[in-house]
């Protein structure tokens, strides 16, 4: 019988210096099976062989996830294996894609995964970085996230800021190729990247200027 990680669902209410942020923790499966997986990630695209796939986080990544369904979007971040019609990714790994929070049309935030362990949610800088997908972007192409998600975005990062004070940088998924040469970033394979327009320039001008006092750089 496989091992499984169980994260039971629960609401959890925490306190900021000038609000509180609700969140809902709804697991996605993360069993034994998605450990090996994102460990023989780690060893073929980072060049490290771990123990665990604990991270020390260090940026904050937005996303969308390009579909309007919380459920549809939900579950294509459930199962640990890639789905067969990601053959943009699929040669890279088998490792499905995930991230650590996701935001509902209506502003809930679930918790889908421990927030300490590694996702795969963006190329070169999975393994010091928070995910947060948001639902919408239809097409991929849309900017229509909402303002009850700007808000809870908002909330989300100075909620991650304070509890991990390692974060130094906020950005959108289709910023990412921007820390290329950084000391975040860890690809080896020089052929593997993808064009994001996830979760929107609109959408981040606003975030950062909501959470400019938390000098966190691009």
């Amino acid at each position: 019988m496989k091992k499984t990680i169980l994260l039971l669902m629960s609401t959890a209410i925490f306190s900021l210096a000038d609000n509180s942020i609700k969140i809902i923790d709804k697991p996605i499966d993360f069993g034994q099976e998605r450990i090996d997986l994102t460990k023989e990630y780690i060893k073929k695209h980072y060049g490290f062989e771990v123990d665990n796939i604990e991270i020390v986080p260090k940026i904050i990544v937005l996303h969308w996830t390009a579909d309007m369904s919380f459920k549809k979007s939900f579950n294509r971040l459930k199962p640990q294996r890639l789905f067969s019609d990601r053959k943009d990714i699929a040669k890279a790994s088998a490792l499905n894609v995930s991230a650590h929070f996701l935001i509902a049309r209506d502003g809930t935030i679930y918790r889908l995964m421990p927030e300490n362990y590694m996702a795969r949610h963006v190329i070169g800088l999975n393994y010091s970085s928070i995910g947060v997908e948001n639902v919408g972007g239809k097409g991929n192409k849309k900017e229509d996230l909402t303002k009850a998600q700007l808000k809870s975005n908002i909330k989300l990062v100075r909620y991650l800021k304070e509890k991990y004070p390692t974060i130094t940088k906020l950005i959108g998924h289709y910023e990412y190729r921007e820390l290329e040469g950084s000391e975040e970033w860890l690809e080896l394979d020089s052929g593997y990247r993808t064009e994001k327009k996830d979760p929107g320039e609109k959408f981040m001008r606003a975030v950062r200027s909501k959470v400019r006092d938390l000098n966190l750089t691009k």
